[in-house]
C-alpha cells in the first residue's frame, strides 16, 4: 500500500477527544479504570487534549496507545458537526457519539479498499475496488441521521467479497502452497522464523503468539489479533491489509520491517 490518504489518518488535534468520550473503558491491563460510553475520561482537558498523554502506559492506559480511528475523529469533529465542539453545544453530543464508531468502521472499510486498489497485482479489480471507495467515501459526508442507520455488517459484507479477491491476487504473487490459518486460535503460538508468505492470518487470534523473525510478506492479515504478538524481526512489507492499531497492539523493534504505509510504534523496543 502506498502513503494513505490524509482523511485515513488521525489527526487528534482536529478532533474533539471523540475517542476519549463516546467508547466505553473497562478497568483492565489496558485501562487503568472503568468508564462508560458517553463519558468523557477523567483524563480527558478542556482544550481536547489528553492530560497524561506522554505517560499513558506507566499509568496504566496501554489501550490508548494502541487505538487507531482511521481518521474518523477529525471527520466527524470537523466535517458531519462542522466544527461544533459537543462541550459548546451539549445538543450535538448524543449524535457524536453515535456517529463516532459509525464513521470509524466506515473509514476501516476505506482503509482497506485503499490498500487493494493500490496494488499492481490488482489491476483486474480496480475499477471495482474505485466504486466501493467512492460510494463509501461519498456516504462518510452524509448527515448524522443517515450515518446512525447505516448497517455496517452489511457493507462489510459486500465490501469483503471484493476483499478477498484481491486478497487471492496479492497472494498469488507468492509462488507454491501458502499457509492457511484464517480464523484459527493460535493463541501463543511458536511460529519464529516461519516462512508465511502469502499466507493468510484472516481474523486469526495470533495473541502472545511468538511470530520473532517470522516471514509476513504479502500476507492476508485483515482482522488478525496480534496483541501481545512478537514481531521482532519479522518481516510484514506488502502484507496485505495490515493496519495502524495492529502494529500498536504487538511488539517489536527495529529490525522489525513494516509495510509503507505504517509507521513504527514509539512504544517499541
Amino acid at each position: 500500500m502506498a502513503a494513505p490518504s490524509e482523511n485515513l489518518l488521525a489527526d487528534c488535534g482536529s478532533c474533539f477527544g471523540l475517542c476519549c468520550v463516546a467508547l466505553p473503558f473497562a478497568k483492565s491491563s489496558d485501562f487503568a479504570l472503568d468508564k462508560t460510553a458517553g463519558e468523557p475520561c477523567r483524563n480527558l482537558l478542556e482544550d481536547s487534549r489528553c492530560g497524561i498523554h506522554s505517560s499513558l502506559r506507566e499509568k496504566g492506559f496501554p489501550g490508548c496507545t494502541v487505538y487507531d480511528c482511521f481518521g474518523a475523529g477529525q471527520k466527524v469533529s470537523q466535517s458531519t458537526f462542522e466544527g461544533r465542539d459537543w462541550r459548546q453545544q451539549p445538543s450535538n453530543a448524543s449524535e457524536m457519539f453515535a456517529v463516532f464508531p459509525v464513521m470509524r468502521d466506515l473509514h476501516e472499510l476505506l482503509w482497506y479498499l485503499a490498500d487493494a486498489r493500490g496494488r499492481k497485482s490488482t489491476e483486474s479489480l480496480h475499477a471495482q475496488l474505485a466504486g466501493e471507495y467512492d460510494e463509501l467515501d461519498a456516504l462518510t459526508s452524509a448527515t448524522p441521521e443517515i450515518l446512525m442507520s447505516v448497517d455496517v455488517s452489511v457493507l462489510r459484507s459486500r465490501v469483503n467479497e471484493v476483499l478477498l479477491e484481491a486478497s487471492d491476487l496479492v497472494r498469488a504473487e507468492v509462488a507454491g502452497t501458502k499457509t492457511n490459518y484464517r480464523g484459527r486460535d493460535m493463541i501463543g503460538a511458536k511460529l519464529a522464523g516461519a516462512d508465511l508468505r502469502g499466507a493468510s492470518v484472516r481474523g486469526t487470534y495470533l495473541i502472545g503468539a511468538d511470530l520473532r523473525g517470522a516471514d509476513l510478506r504479502l500476507a492476508d492479515v485483515i482482522g488478525a489479533d496480534l496483541r501481545g504478538a512478537d514481531l521482532r524481526g519479522a518481516d510484514l512489507r506488502g502484507s496485505i491489509f495490515a493496519t495502524q492499531f495492529q502494529i500498536n497492539a504487538a511488539r517489536g523493534d527495529r529490525a522489525t520491517r513494516l509495510p509503507e504505509s505504517l509507521t513504527r510504534p514509539s512504544h517499541w523496543a
